[in-house]
């Protein structure tokens, strides 16, 4: 199999060959005594470790098996499927815009009971209006050169965002003061979003905490990040947004949420950061 033309794709595939060789190594064995213990032909053992063939979850418990490392099949598998997620994720982008990017997610949505999300540059897209949501939309689409579907994106994120108003589900953010500060849009279109993030806190479902820019932190501001239930994570980069689900991952950005939320102030002082960001824009 060549390499992914998604850089991102392929260095995952690799990250996983190099567990699978490091855990061959660690038990000892060569190559071809694995191929005896597992089953299965010496080129085989040899296209895997090499990132040309990407293991099954049958691979990868036959090996740990044959390796008596079965502890790590949880997280090899879950890198594993990981790796296939991120090669739909790129192709998406590049070639289906950014309303089916909305779409793609709203069954995830309608699964998780809890969500932690933690921003560092937007407001969070679950508590965007349709004018800042418009206006940063059609920021990335002309950025990255997606088709320009802009408004039945906008759309599809309003449809989406509709399981916020969903009583049985929690969502707690944590956001950077910066992000009340960072103007994306026109001072009009910026004074509504900070209104409408007013109204969402009175939600009895949603707690939103702001990091002040005098906090004394626990950790340093991180890129953005969204932890569902304790399954899955999708953490923002420049070009792209990766899902996370190997447990030891989950639990890491569990921990960085935990950290960033010890340094957020919330209620009456979340407020006074939002009504100072408002007076800014006059």
């Amino acid at each position: 199999m060549p390499p992914h033309p998604s850089s991102r794709v392929q260095k995952a595939r690799e990250n996983l060959a190099d567990r699978l060789r490091e855990i061959r190594n660690d038990a000892g064995i060569t190559g071809r005594e694995l191929a005896v213990r597992c089953g299965w032909s010496e080129s085989k053992s040899s296209r895997i470790e090499n990132a040309k063939t990407p293991p099954s979850d049958a691979d990868i418990k036959a090996w740990c098996r044959a390796c008596v490392a079965e502890d790590q099949v949880p997280d090899l598998i879950a890198a594993n499927r990981q790796s296939a997620d991120a090669h739909v994720q790129w192709r998406r982008l590049q070639r289906s815009g950014l309303r089916h990017l909305q779409e793609s997610v709203v069954d995830l949505y309608q699964q998780t009971k809890m969500f932690r999300v933690y921003v560092s540059d937007v407001i969070p897209g679950f508590l965007q209006t349709t004018g800042y949501a418009t206006a940063l939309l059609s920021s990335i689409a002309e950025f990255r050169g997606t088709p320009d579907d802009v408004t039945d994106a906008v759309t599809a994120r309003m449809r989406r965002n509709a399981v916020l108003s969903d009583g049985s589900r929690r969502f707690l953010f944590v956001l950077e003061e910066s992000v009340l500060r960072y103007r994306l849009c026109s001072a009009e279109t910026m004074a509504a979003q900070l209104g409408h993030l007013l109204g969402v806190m009175d939600l009895q479902n949603v707690a939103v905490g702001i990091v002040p820019f005098s906090a004394q932190r626990a950790v340093w501001p991180m890129p953005t990040f969204t932890i569902f239930d304790d399954i899955r994570v999708h953490a923002d980069t420049l070009d792209a947004a990766s899902a996370l689900t190997e447990p030891s991952q989950v639990e890491l950005y569990a921990r960085a949420f935990e950290r960033l939320s010890q340094g957020a102030v919330r209620g009456a002082a979340a407020r006074s950061l939002i009504a100072d960001a408002v007076a800014s824009l006059t």
